[in-house]
């Protein structure tokens, strides 16, 4: 993901050269710094997030801003209505916002419900008082439970075999828990934290690669921390 946002910044820039350069040489008459050429700032990068990220909406939220302005800079739209439009809309990106969320953690719900019926297979990691250590190394991996009271556990599942649509149970009461996945995995994270925190520090998996599965983290976390990375 990393590699292609790169990739795509690259050739934007080469781009905004190019054109800048056959202006300044009088090749062609060719407008950079036209009315509202600043909203470019916000259009161009959140069109390349609707590419990369896994968050589209704050993308397309990001793109719908950017046009908005660059329409109300040339007179296309009344700003004024725009104003008026603002508050109406901020609601509706919340609650756009809240009906993807719930989709998302009943997905988590749903898979940690089935490794749950599954517990033959999964990892039971308790640490109470204590640190425990657990490496995966060419371990075919199908859910793990974690609980860390008092104490903290280091899960490693970088050199594991990551069955499809595995999850994990992370409990840290006054603990802490680390959790690292390859970086062919994505990660979804549903969180309870109660003067505590959950930090998914993953790398972004590509979507359109082939490998790529999903890791689904149900997390707890009172007066504790859980991080994913």
């Amino acid at each position: 993901m990393k590699k292609t946002k790169s990739i795509i910044w690259g050739i934007v820039l080469i781009a905004a050269g190019v054109l800048w350069a056959i202006s300044s040489l009088g090749i062609a008459e060719i407008d950079i710094f036209f009315d509202g050429w600043w909203t470019l700032f916000i259009i161009v990068p959140s069109a390349i997030s609707l590419v990369t990220s896994h968050d589209k909406v704050s993308a397309l939220v990001g793109i719908g801003i950017g046009v908005v302005f660059l329409l109300c800079v040339r007179d296309i739209i009344d700003f004024d209505m725009v104003l008026k439009l603002i508050v109406p809309a901020v609601i509706v990106i919340i609650g756009l916002k809240l009906i993807l969320s719930a989709f998302a953690e009943k997905k988590t719900e749903d898979a940690v419900y089935e490794m749950e019926k599954n517990t033959e297979n999964i990892d039971n990691v308790f640490a109470l008082f204590t640190g425990e250590k657990v490496d995966c190394r060419g371990k075919v991996f199908c859910g793990a439970e974690i609980n860390a009271i008092f104490g903290g556990v280091d899960y490693d599942l970088r050199g594991a075999v990551i069955e499809p649509d595995s999850a994990i149970k992370a409990t840290a009461l006054f603990g802490g828990i680390n959790i690292f996945v390859p970086e062919n995995v994505k990660v979804r994270v549903k969180s309870t934290s109660i003067f505590g925190g959950t930090s998914n520090k993953a790398r972004r998996a590509d979507d359109g690669a082939e490998d790529v599965i999903t890791l689904y983290v149900s997390a707890l976390s009172m007066f504790g921390g859980i991080d994913i990375k």
